[in-house]
Protein backbone atom coordinates (compact mmCIF):
# COMPACT_ATOMS: atom_id res chain seq x y z
CA UNK A 1 0.00 0.00 0.00
CA UNK A 2 1.19 3.14 -1.11
CA UNK A 3 2.25 5.86 1.92
CA UNK A 4 2.51 9.46 1.38
CA UNK A 5 5.67 10.89 2.54
CA UNK A 6 6.05 13.02 5.92
CA UNK A 7 9.38 14.77 6.39
CA UNK A 8 10.44 15.71 9.78
CA UNK A 9 13.03 18.51 10.51
CA UNK A 10 13.90 19.26 13.87
CA UNK A 11 15.03 22.68 15.36
CA UNK A 12 18.46 23.16 16.95
CA UNK A 13 18.14 20.93 20.17
CA UNK A 14 17.52 16.93 19.72
CA UNK A 15 17.35 15.80 16.33
CA UNK A 16 16.59 12.48 14.61
CA UNK A 17 13.15 10.57 15.71
CA UNK A 18 14.13 12.33 19.01
CA UNK A 19 13.13 15.39 18.22
CA UNK A 20 9.55 13.85 17.62
CA UNK A 21 8.61 11.41 20.66
CA UNK A 22 4.45 12.14 20.03
CA UNK A 23 4.47 11.77 15.84
CA UNK A 24 6.34 8.00 15.65
CA UNK A 25 3.29 6.67 15.47
CA UNK A 26 2.68 9.12 12.08
CA UNK A 27 4.85 5.91 10.33
CA UNK A 28 1.42 3.91 10.60
CA UNK A 29 -0.09 6.04 8.24
CA UNK A 30 2.73 7.74 6.30
CA UNK A 31 6.27 7.15 4.71
CA UNK A 32 7.97 8.57 7.56
CA UNK A 33 11.56 10.24 7.54
CA UNK A 34 12.69 12.20 10.81
CA UNK A 35 15.88 13.97 9.01
CA UNK A 36 18.86 15.22 10.61
CA UNK A 37 19.89 18.24 9.17
CA UNK A 38 23.61 19.57 8.15
CA UNK A 39 26.45 19.26 11.21
CA UNK A 40 23.92 16.78 13.75
CA UNK A 41 25.24 13.33 13.91
CA UNK A 42 25.37 11.55 17.24
CA UNK A 43 29.20 10.64 16.92
CA UNK A 44 31.13 13.10 14.41
CA UNK A 45 31.93 16.71 15.29
CA UNK A 46 29.01 19.48 15.06
CA UNK A 47 29.03 21.58 11.74
CA UNK A 48 28.73 25.34 11.57
CA UNK A 49 25.34 26.09 10.23
CA UNK A 50 24.86 25.47 6.11
CA UNK A 51 21.21 27.24 5.52
CA UNK A 52 21.42 25.68 1.70
CA UNK A 53 22.62 22.49 2.75
CA UNK A 54 20.03 21.62 4.93
CA UNK A 55 17.81 22.89 2.24
CA UNK A 56 18.50 20.23 0.41
CA UNK A 57 18.77 17.49 2.67
CA UNK A 58 14.94 18.11 2.64
CA UNK A 59 14.48 18.23 -1.07
CA UNK A 60 16.08 14.99 -1.40
CA UNK A 61 13.93 13.39 1.28
CA UNK A 62 11.29 14.55 -1.13
CA UNK A 63 12.39 12.84 -4.02
CA UNK A 64 11.07 9.85 -5.63
CA UNK A 65 13.69 7.37 -4.20
CA UNK A 66 11.89 4.01 -5.61
CA UNK A 67 8.86 4.44 -3.94
CA UNK A 68 6.60 5.39 -7.02
CA UNK A 69 6.23 9.10 -6.57
CA UNK A 70 7.85 12.02 -5.69
CA UNK A 71 6.96 14.94 -2.88
CA UNK A 72 4.87 15.18 0.46
CA UNK A 73 4.23 16.85 3.57
CA UNK A 74 6.99 18.82 5.66
CA UNK A 75 6.26 19.53 9.76
CA UNK A 76 9.47 21.55 10.76
CA UNK A 77 10.23 23.13 13.92
CA UNK A 78 12.23 26.36 14.91
CA UNK A 79 15.60 26.44 13.10
CA UNK A 80 14.00 23.71 10.83
CA UNK A 81 11.30 26.16 9.17
CA UNK A 82 14.32 27.69 7.51
CA UNK A 83 15.15 24.38 5.31
CA UNK A 84 11.48 23.83 4.89
CA UNK A 85 10.62 27.13 3.75
CA UNK A 86 13.75 27.51 1.53
CA UNK A 87 13.17 23.79 -0.01
CA UNK A 88 9.51 25.06 -0.99
CA UNK A 89 10.46 28.03 -2.32
CA UNK A 90 12.73 25.88 -4.47
CA UNK A 91 10.56 23.37 -5.46
CA UNK A 92 7.00 23.75 -4.45
CA UNK A 93 5.90 21.09 -6.54
CA UNK A 94 7.64 18.67 -4.06
CA UNK A 95 5.69 19.77 -1.06
CA UNK A 96 2.03 19.18 -0.54
CA UNK A 97 1.67 20.97 3.26
CA UNK A 98 3.96 22.74 5.33
CA UNK A 99 3.35 22.64 9.03
CA UNK A 100 5.76 24.78 10.97
CA UNK A 101 5.98 24.44 15.09
CA UNK A 102 7.51 28.10 16.55
CA UNK A 103 9.13 28.84 13.25
CA UNK A 104 12.25 30.37 14.03
CA UNK A 105 11.69 32.44 10.53
CA UNK A 106 13.45 35.99 12.15
CA UNK A 107 14.34 37.10 8.62
CA UNK A 108 10.83 37.36 7.17
CA UNK A 109 9.30 39.67 10.73
CA UNK A 110 12.92 41.58 10.86
CA UNK A 111 11.15 45.15 11.03
CA UNK A 112 8.52 43.80 13.36
CA UNK A 113 8.76 44.82 16.76
CA UNK A 114 9.35 41.36 19.12
CA UNK A 115 11.62 40.04 16.21
CA UNK A 116 13.55 43.63 16.13
CA UNK A 117 13.67 43.34 19.88
CA UNK A 118 15.39 39.54 19.92
CA UNK A 119 17.50 40.44 17.84
CA UNK A 120 19.05 43.21 19.62
CA UNK A 121 19.18 40.59 22.91
CA UNK A 122 20.59 37.99 21.27
CA UNK A 123 22.93 39.49 18.44
CA UNK A 124 25.90 40.55 20.94
CA UNK A 125 25.80 36.81 22.03
CA UNK A 126 25.96 35.51 18.49
CA UNK A 127 28.80 38.35 17.53
CA UNK A 128 31.24 36.85 20.28
CA UNK A 129 30.10 33.35 20.05
CA UNK A 130 33.70 32.24 18.66
CA UNK A 131 35.19 33.71 21.27
CA UNK A 132 33.59 31.77 24.01
CA UNK A 133 33.80 28.38 25.37
CA UNK A 134 30.71 26.03 24.36
CA UNK A 135 29.38 25.66 28.37
CA UNK A 136 29.47 29.97 28.82
CA UNK A 137 27.87 30.11 25.22
CA UNK A 138 25.10 27.56 25.84
CA UNK A 139 24.71 29.45 29.78
CA UNK A 140 24.61 32.71 28.18
CA UNK A 141 21.82 31.62 25.30
CA UNK A 142 19.25 30.02 27.77
CA UNK A 143 19.81 32.94 29.84
CA UNK A 144 19.01 35.25 27.28
CA UNK A 145 16.25 33.16 24.56
CA UNK A 146 14.47 31.27 27.49
CA UNK A 147 15.01 33.20 30.98
CA UNK A 148 16.42 30.23 32.92
CA UNK A 149 19.52 28.52 34.21
CA UNK A 150 21.24 25.82 31.73
CA UNK A 151 23.01 23.32 33.76
CA UNK A 152 26.97 22.73 32.81
CA UNK A 153 27.04 19.23 29.82
CA UNK A 154 28.19 16.79 32.05
CA UNK A 155 28.16 13.99 29.26
CA UNK A 156 29.85 13.29 25.65
CA UNK A 157 26.81 14.10 24.26
CA UNK A 158 25.70 17.25 26.32
CA UNK A 159 28.98 18.36 25.56
CA UNK A 160 28.23 18.04 21.65
CA UNK A 161 24.97 19.83 22.09
CA UNK A 162 26.94 22.71 23.39
CA UNK A 163 29.08 22.83 20.58
CA UNK A 164 26.59 22.26 18.33
CA UNK A 165 24.43 25.24 19.78
CA UNK A 166 27.78 27.19 19.28
CA UNK A 167 27.67 26.68 16.14
CA UNK A 168 24.14 27.65 14.82
CA UNK A 169 24.02 31.21 12.77
CA UNK A 170 21.23 33.63 13.51
CA UNK A 171 18.49 32.82 11.83
CA UNK A 172 18.26 35.93 10.87
CA UNK A 173 20.30 35.81 8.33
CA UNK A 174 18.55 33.10 6.47
CA UNK A 175 17.34 34.38 2.76
CA UNK A 176 14.02 33.25 3.23
CA UNK A 177 10.82 34.22 0.88
CA UNK A 178 7.16 34.03 1.37
CA UNK A 179 6.13 30.07 -0.13
CA UNK A 180 3.36 30.51 -2.35
CA UNK A 181 0.64 28.31 -3.13
CA UNK A 182 1.56 25.34 -0.20
CA UNK A 183 -1.03 24.82 2.56
CA UNK A 184 0.81 25.91 5.50
CA UNK A 185 -0.31 25.44 9.55
CA UNK A 186 1.58 27.67 11.81
CA UNK A 187 1.84 25.89 15.54
CA UNK A 188 3.16 27.95 18.43
CA UNK A 189 2.84 27.54 21.95
CA UNK A 190 1.93 31.11 22.95
CA UNK A 191 4.59 31.78 25.43
CA UNK A 192 6.65 34.21 23.51
CA UNK A 193 5.71 37.38 21.08
CA UNK A 194 8.42 36.64 18.96
CA UNK A 195 7.03 33.16 17.42
CA UNK A 196 3.57 34.70 17.54
CA UNK A 197 4.23 38.04 15.63
CA UNK A 198 6.12 35.34 12.94
CA UNK A 199 2.91 33.34 12.98
CA UNK A 200 0.87 36.61 12.38
CA UNK A 201 2.81 37.53 9.49
CA UNK A 202 2.69 33.64 8.03
CA UNK A 203 -1.10 34.54 8.92
CA UNK A 204 -1.12 37.02 6.90
CA UNK A 205 0.31 35.77 4.03
CA UNK A 206 -2.43 32.79 3.89
CA UNK A 207 -0.95 30.19 6.44
CA UNK A 208 -3.62 28.86 9.18
CA UNK A 209 -2.43 29.71 12.80
CA UNK A 210 -3.31 27.43 15.83
CA UNK A 211 -2.05 27.64 19.40
CA UNK A 212 -1.07 24.44 21.58
CA UNK A 213 0.05 23.76 25.27
CA UNK A 214 4.05 22.97 25.54
CA UNK A 215 5.83 26.17 24.93
CA UNK A 216 8.21 26.39 23.05
CA UNK A 217 7.65 22.36 22.05
CA UNK A 218 3.60 22.77 21.48
CA UNK A 219 3.89 19.36 18.97
CA UNK A 220 5.02 17.56 22.68
CA UNK A 221 1.55 18.24 23.64
CA UNK A 222 -1.22 15.54 22.83
CA UNK A 223 -3.95 18.87 21.40
CA UNK A 224 -0.22 20.03 19.39
CA UNK A 225 0.05 16.73 17.61
CA UNK A 226 -4.03 16.45 16.88
CA UNK A 227 -3.47 19.73 14.92
CA UNK A 228 -0.51 18.32 13.14
CA UNK A 229 -2.06 14.83 11.89
CA UNK A 230 -5.39 16.65 11.73
CA UNK A 231 -3.90 19.49 9.27
CA UNK A 232 -2.27 16.61 7.16
CA UNK A 233 -4.96 14.30 6.88
CA UNK A 234 -6.74 17.04 5.50
CA UNK A 235 -4.55 18.18 2.51
CA UNK A 236 -4.06 14.64 2.01
CA UNK A 237 -8.24 14.09 1.39
CA UNK A 238 -7.98 17.28 -0.97
CA UNK A 239 -5.20 15.69 -2.56
CA UNK A 240 -7.68 12.84 -3.15
CA UNK A 241 -10.96 14.86 -4.24
CA UNK A 242 -8.60 16.68 -6.84
CA UNK A 243 -7.27 13.15 -8.34
CA UNK A 244 -10.58 11.37 -8.42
Amino acid sequence: MFKQRVVFVHGAGSFGSAAWPRQHGMALQYDALFLRRHGFDAEAEPLETDFAEDARIVLRSLADDGRGAAGGHIVAHSQGAIAAMMAAVERPDLVFSLALVEPACLSLTAELPATAAHRALMEPLFEVRHQLGDDDYEREFVRRAFAAEATGPSTPEAKRAARRLRLQAPPWQAPLEIVPGVPTLVLTGGWEPLYEEIAGYLQETGARHRIAPGGHRPQDSAEGDQLIRSFIAEVSRGQQLQAS
